[in-house]
């Protein structure tokens, strides 16, 4: 089994193909777009531990 970052960086590559086969992103902003959505799957899976609230619900 692949270790958590190697999946990260797979399903990172996966939404960027998407992007780029949809029009979304071009050579000039994969840069930015990479790290971005790499740190934004990264913070998703490793903040995975925590419950997220449920909308219109607060904590008691």
């Amino acid at each position: 089994m692949a270790s958590v970052d190697e999946q990260i960086l797979r399903t990172t590559k996966e939404i960027i193909v998407k992007f780029i086969e949809c029009g979304r992103i071009s050579p000039a902003g994969f840069h930015d777009t990479f790290r971005t959505v790499y740190q934004t799957v990264e913070e998703t899976v490793k903040g995975a531990g925590r419950a997220p609230e449920l909308e219109g619900e607060k904590e008691k």
